[in-house]
């Protein structure tokens, strides 16, 4: 191999290392400098939605008096399971996963999602979302964990969410659209795998811990 060839393979696998340790850092800080790690930026009924600065910012796990694991301050997931908790004294029976993993793609449209203790609909699905469900988005080449956030409110031809950590400049807000064709409802936003949703108190299913598979990833 000359020596050409392998200087040009040793920039190809460089460069690409270098950008994601760059971006890796870059999202550990704070940039905004009109809000301080922890804030409160908003509420959702009465449940608080805090300032993490950069997307990759961790600041401890965050537990119930219990023990129950809400999730890693103050990322996305951290504030929906606090979220469900808070508000509907609603414990997952997995504890951990990135928000990624609320969504199963191997369940049927509409089953029980057991992991999370909540019905699964895909987007697409005939069953419209509806306010105080979970919205989850896939991964993207930036942002390999996914994303998590609750429906706020639906409209007409639009839905509003509530998040946590849509990065230092992002809203705690944000309206998509929302449309109906051959009898399915699509949220028009091209990351949006699906929803979940709570059952009623007196259908929820009698689940043990010890039978469910746990991801032990760091949410």
């Amino acid at each position: 191999m000359n020596k050409r060839l392998l200087a040009l393979l040793i920039v190809c696998v460089l460069l690409p290392l270098c950008a994601f340790a760059a971006y890796a850092a870059v999202t550990r800080i704070n940039p905004n400098t009109q809000h301080a790690l922890g804030d409160q930026l908003d509420e959702l009924n009465g449940v608080a939605i805090y300032y993490n600065g950069g997307v990759n910012t961790v600041q401890g796990r965050n537990l119930s008096q219990d023990g129950y694991n809400l999730g890693l301050r103050y990322q996305c997931v951290e504030f929906v399971k606090r979220y469900y908790f808070e508000r509907h004294g609603h414990r997952m029976p997995d504890t951990y996963g990135h928000a990624k993993d609320f969504f199963d793609p191997r369940l049927e449209n509409g089953s029980l999602n057991a992991k999370r203790a909540m019905l699964q609909f895909r987007n697409g699905s005939v069953e419209q979302p509806q306010a105080d469900d979970l919205l989850v988005f896939a991964p993207t080449l930036f942002n390999r964990y996914g994303h998590v956030a609750i429906i706020a409110s639906v409209g007409n031809g639009t839905l509003q969410i509530a998040q946590q950590n849509p990065g230092p400049f992002g809203s705690s807000r944000e309206d998509l659209p929302l449309s109906q064709r051959d009898g399915n409802w699509y949220i028009e936003q091209s990351q949006v795998l699906g929803w979940l949703r709570l059952l009623p108190a007196d259908e929820q299913p009698a689940l043990e811990l010890d039978n469910i598979p746990v991801d032990k990833g760091p949410a």
